[in-house]
């Protein structure tokens, strides 16, 4: 790999990323010297993809050493994963690898261990980073054990309300986002079902999240009023990206986690021009610049929201806040609109902050099973109810 502006040295040895440990590189903490450097990744030729390594990897080297019925895949967490690779991500925890589902592990497991070749590809099938030693990340195991390790419970037995909303959304795309090179018909049937919300908890989600925005859209005029810019700014910031989520959340596709939140929401196509309109609030220089732009996003998320025809028609247009000089959507009436079509008195009697995702985004606790199962809790009715 041709490296030739600037030598990348890390501040520390490692990162961490979504529960994982990785060396440092340029893309998380690094100081900069001249030196070598990473090419861009736009201008990157020859780069084959994970998804595409493993899948040769799955056909020529692990297939033939299976003799029992299975399922394979790539799964789980990683860019390669979401297929956001590109050669950048080689740095790191990327090279041949798999999941592979059993009802008998430890016979494949040993089968798999003695046909190893050091090599695929040119890639190293043994590999590590800082204090890993390297090893192959060829998963053997059942469906079942591997569902509770990366979920926290097994979806191939149901997927309860208190599931739904305590797994965050990121974990979900690790089950149904990656690629399957295999399927005896065990891992079908749970990517199906995990595929997308039952609708009345969409139409739950959609409420919560309509319920983010009108809490703070008044809020970007009221501290430029009082001086704050910064402030106004940083409002700004959050109701963008509450407004990328809600995008995704009416296209249906789950939101990766916050790294790659921009480019599962580009990937939606915008012939509205709303992403557009987003990056405009971003670079307004003044609170009169924020507002249009904001109202203008505003204006395209409630005609998309009216387009999905699950409740009466919205009036779209921007209004006041009351009697303020604040230019607002006035979202509680898409809050509104929405509840009023929920009819399952379980969902109902969810709390308005919503799922998971619309009320945490530490990245201890949404990349770790045991931790997020925790507030399992919160998503139960109280006793009697």
């Amino acid at each position: 790999m041709n490296r030739s502006a600037v030598t990348v040295v890390p501040i520390s040895n490692t990162f961490r990323s979504r529960g994982h440990t990785f060396p440092a590189t340029s893309e998380h903490t690094p100081e900069l010297r001249h030196g070598p450097a990473w090419p861009d990744d736009g201008a990157v030729t020859g780069f084959r993809s994970a998804v595409e390594v493993s899948r040769g990897f799955y056909a020529e080297v692990i297939r033939p050493v299976v003799e029992v019925p299975h399922a394979a895949g790539l799964l789980g967490w990683g860019s390669d994963v979401l297929g956001y690779d590109t050669e950048r991500s080689m740095d790191h925890g990327w090279g041949p690898r798999l999941h592979v589902f059993v009802d008998d592990v430890e016979p494949v497991r040993a089968a798999i261990e003695r046909n190893l070749p050091e090599e695929y590809d040119g890639h190293a099938v043994r590999f590590g980073w800082d204090a890993h030693e390297p090893t192959h990340h060829i998963t053997v195991t059942t469906l079942s054990g591997w569902l509770v390790d990366h979920l926290g419970f097994d979806a191939g037995k149901g997927v309860g309300l208190e599931d739904w909303m305590v797994t965050p959304q990121q974990q979900l795309l690790g089950v149904v986002a990656g690629a399957v090179y295999a399927d005896d018909g065990r891992l079908e049937p749970v990517r199906a079902a995990l595929q997308w919300y039952p609708d009345e908890l969409w139409r739950w989600l959609l409420t919560c999240q309509w319920s983010r925005i009108a809490q703070e859209e008044p809020f970007v005029q009221r501290t430029h009023q009082v001086g704050d810019e910064l402030g106004s700014r940083v409002v700004a910031t959050r109701l963008v990206r509450d407004l990328m989520r809600l995008g995704l959340l009416q296209a249906r596709a789950y939101a990766p986690y916050t790294k790659w939140l921009g480019t599962a929401f580009a990937r939606l196509g915008h012939a509205d021009g709303l992403d557009r309109v987003l990056a405009e609030v971003l670079a307004a220089g003044d609170h009169a610049d924020r507002e249009r732009a904001l109202t203008t996003a505003y204006g395209l998320v409630a005609r998309r929201h009216n387009a999905l025809g699950i409740t009466p028609e919205v009036d779209p247009s921007p209004r006041q806040f009351h009697d303020r000089p604040a230019l607002v959507l006035g979202a509680e009436r898409f809050v509104d609109a929405c509840q009023a079509t929920v009819t399952d008195p379980r969902v109902r009697a969810l709390g308005m902050f919503g799922a998971i995702d619309q009320f945490a985004d530490n990245t201890d606790l949404l990349s770790n099973p045991s931790a997020y199962r925790k507030l399992i809790g919160a998503f139960r009715p109280p006793a009697g109810a």
